[in-house]
């Protein structure tokens, strides 16, 4: 298996493996939490829930009072107005008392947090609070007025739901600040008799049980609101964690690139002279310019020596140019070419190979294309890389086709077409890769590097041109590298001038 499926296949096993262990992990912490809270839900949220809480509180400083002046008022026209003066004073003054508690709570350092003291703090002043609401079942001692306890139990009605959504993320405070006033006012109306009051009394429990439902319910929802931004602060910071792994493996890869680019880009003396040397003397010998050989087995020996030294100095070059491509040092020398005359003077080149394999080679040149503004001698290996890839992948009998016409856009391109084995789909990006070779490379006995179309792919670029390939199994292989329109010069229009009378 290669070492990049390889570790693909690991790096999976490692993130399946992880997936159980974090989930444990979370549902460990999770029991924790909810072991060290003092509400019962998760530590962590024993702040945000009491700081809503306070929050609350606050917000309706003024707005609390302002009901209870009305709800005073109100009741003022059933029993003596000092009455409902003092109640409504008593009770103002007790959420006053809230009110500050709050306010202290939330300049308190937070560094310094206690959560079952504050919430024993609340609880307590939430308990006064509902025991100043309580004693508005006291206005039956002071007016035996019909439609009191109509009065009284709307204003407790009133007064319960406000609480409940005041005290929404701490149920506790809801029962407390609640059920002191509903306890009374029912016992009272019960006291009072009769079916209306009974029915009043009924009502008067349910919707204290109904609120504080209410309150859980909304409780759960904050928590559940709490939740869904834990996880996305969690998942924020995972995405920025694996931004910043992803990040450093790249930029190690990279340097670890650049530094492989640059030794070689180095070395290209250190292996080119002696690998000349080899050729050359290996020329001499294979001529026997200085004399036969007395052993005839002498010259074949020196003949392959000669064309595995070709073979190597070539695969060098190819290495040397990638290497100088991707270390940005392959510098274009521009200057206006022909593309037609570079074409011909390829197929001159490889046409010793074709006829050695029988194969045909036809050629479709459009003449009098304008001049190509690029590096002759980068164009010139692009045509024969992928001449010679043709000529290496075609069988015998077979036929290679090489086309320089004008592009649809006005560029140029150049396109070779063979009818060889082609290549399976899935095996494309392996052939456009550095060092990628597919099936066909492995069977047959002309084997490369795998060097060659990936430095067409990256000499296009530089040209800002285009590469592509095009290939289906058994029906051969098509490969078309285009130059842009902008880099055809074509001819300008002569200037005219009009001679004015």
């Amino acid at each position: 298996m290669p070492s990049g499926a390889a570790a693909s296949k690991s790096g999976e096993r490692t993130a399946a493996g992880r997936e159980p262990r974090r989930n444990t992990q979370r549902t460990v912490f999770d029991a924790r939490q909810r072991l060290a809270s003092a509400t019962g839900t998760r530590a962590s949220y024993d702040l945000d829930l009491l700081l809503e809480y306070a929050g609350s509180r606050i917000s309706g400083a003024l707005a609390v009072p302002v009901l209870l002046i009305i709800l005073g008022a109100l009741a003022s026209f059933w029993v003596p107005p000092y009455v409902a003066f003092v109640w409504t004073g008593v009770v103002i003054a007790a959420n006053l008392g809230v009110v500050l508690m709050c306010r202290r709570f939330v300049r308190e350092p937070k560094d310094k947090f206690d959560a079952r003291r504050w919430t024993a703090t609340f609880v307590a002043a939430e308990t006064i609070y509902g025991i100043a609401w309580a004693l508005l079942a006291l206005f039956t001692l002071f007016s035996g007025r019909d439609n009191l306890a109509v009065v009284i139990f709307a204003i407790l009605l009133i007064g319960v739901a406000a609480n409940a959504l005041s005290t929404r993320t701490m149920p506790v405070a809801t029962l407390m600040n609640t059920l002191p006033a509903t306890l009374t006012v029912s016992i009272n109306l019960i006291a009072l008799g009769g079916s209306l009051h009974y029915s009043l009394a009924a009502v008067a429990l349910g919707a204290e049980i109904f609120f504080v439902y209410l309150s859980r319910q909304l409780q759960k929802n904050q928590l559940e609101g709490f939740a869904h931004q834990s996880e996305k602060d969690q998942l924020i910071l995972d995405l920025e964690e694996a931004r910043q792994t992803s990040d450093q493996a790249r930029r190690e890869a990279e340097q670890a690139n650049i530094a492989k680019s640059r030794f070689l880009a180095t070395m290209s003396h250190e292996l080119r002279t002696p690998l000349n040397a080899i050729i050359g003397f290996s020329e001499v010998l294979k001529s026997e310019l200085l004399g036969p050989h007395q052993v005839p087995q002498y010259k074949e020996y020196a003949s392959d020596i000669h064309n595995s030294g070709q073979h190597l100095l070539n695969l060098i070059n190819e290495l040397l140019d990638l290497s100088r491509i991707e270390a940005g040092k392959y510098e274009l020398n521009e200057e206006p070419v022909s593309l037609s005359d570079i074409a011909s003077d390829c197929l001159r080149m490889v046409e010793i190979r074709t006829k050695a394999k029988n194969t045909e080679l036809e050629s479709q040149i459009t003449p009098n294309l304008p001049k190509l503004w690029g590096d002759e001698r980068a164009i010139r290996q692009v045509i024969l890389n992928l001449l010679s890839n043709a000529v290496k992948f075609t069988p015998q009998g077979g036929k290679i086709e090489l086309k320089i016409v004008r592009s649809s856009d006005g560029g140029q391109l150049i396109s070779v077409k063979d009818n060889g084995p082609g290549i399976p789909e899935e095996e494309i990006a392996t052939v456009l890769s550095s060092f990628g070779q597919g099936s066909l490379a492995h069977k047959t006995a002309e084997q490369g590097a795998g060097l060659g179309l990936p430095i067409v792919q990256k000499i296009m670029d530089l040209h800002q041109g285009r590469f592509d390939l095009f290939s289906k199994l058994r029906f051969g292989t098509e490969v078309i590298a285009t130059f842009p329109r902008g880099r055809v010069m074509d001819a300008v229009a002569p200037v005219r001038y009009v001679k004015r009378a």
